[in-house]
């Protein structure tokens, strides 16, 4: 855990901005690359950067502060609100958000949407992996205490955990959505209609989310009898919505011709 990567005069610039930007600038850079296999211009995935950007933002701290107004924000400035620089990013709230964005920037700009999701796909995967460096980094989404040989401890003076061993939940969810990054990467050439890459991302990573989930050991508030997590509640809702997409955009079989 060291949070703080150097400081420029009396700027402290932190590991988690630095490592959520290199995972958002190197998946713009690879989606960028994939976008003319998919007959777009790189100049229209580049584009929707600020766009995409904003909406992720915007979406991932909403859904922080909502869920830990009580806990981190109530009686303080309100600028801290907009603190973002060392962590308090929900995925989910930023994957609504970007989603929300690119749904509006592909109609402003006639582009195909499915297209502009697939293209995306991937690199979502790539640029959360690296986020849950930064996650690490800082010493949020922990894990439950183990006695497991791979434990981590943090700083007992200056984490939640007091220095008590436990799961590595932040590499966990890396390796997986690396795991991830390369199966949709291998099945974007392979696809058999728009927005299916989309659709398996969704699925895939609800999976994994959910799995992850039921190692972390930072929630304040679990549901069904102290069964489920906030988080867990999300991935089921993000799995139904990409079987949904799987079912929906999936091009009706042609009807055979009944001989005469």
């Amino acid at each position: 855990m060291h949070p703080v990567a150097f400081q420029i005069g009396g700027f402290t610039i932190y590991w988690y901005g630095i490592l959520a930007a290199a995972g958002f600038l190197i998946g713009f850079w690879i989606a960028g690359r994939r976008a003319p296999r998919d007959g777009l211009r790189s100049e229209a995935i580049v584009d929707l950067a600020p766009w995409l950007l904003g909406g992720a933002v915007v979406g991932a701290r909403a859904w922080y502060v909502a869920y830990f107004w009580d806990a981190e924000f109530a009686g303080k400035p309100f600028w801290e609100v907009f603190m973002i620089r060392r962590s308090g990013l929900v995925f989910y709230g930023g994957l609504i958000g970007a989603s929300l964005a690119t749904l509006l920037y592909a109609r402003l700009k006639k582009l195909p949407l499915w297209k502009i999701a697939d293209i995306m796909a991937p690199s979502i995967a790539l640029g959360h992996a690296l986020g849950r460096i930064g996650c690490l980094m800082t010493g949020c989404c922990y894990g439950h205490p183990t006695r497991l040989p791979w434990a981590i401890r943090f700083p007992a003076a200056d984490h939640w955990t007091r220095g008590e061993p436990v799961h590595p939940t932040q590499i966990y969810e890396f390796a997986l959505n690396m795991v991830l990054f390369a199966v949709l990467s291998w099945f974007y050439g392979r696809k058999r209609f728009d927005g299916q890459v989309f659709a398996v991302y969704l699925v895939a990573y609800a999976v994994v989310r959910a799995f992850v989930e039921s190692f972390r050991g930072d929630y304040t508030k679990y549901y069904f009898n102290e069964w489920v997590t906030p988080g867990q509640i999300g991935s089921g809702v993000i799995f139904i919505i990409g079987l949904f997409l799987l079912w929906r955009l999936k091009p009706p079989v042609p009807a055979k011709e009944v001989p005469q």
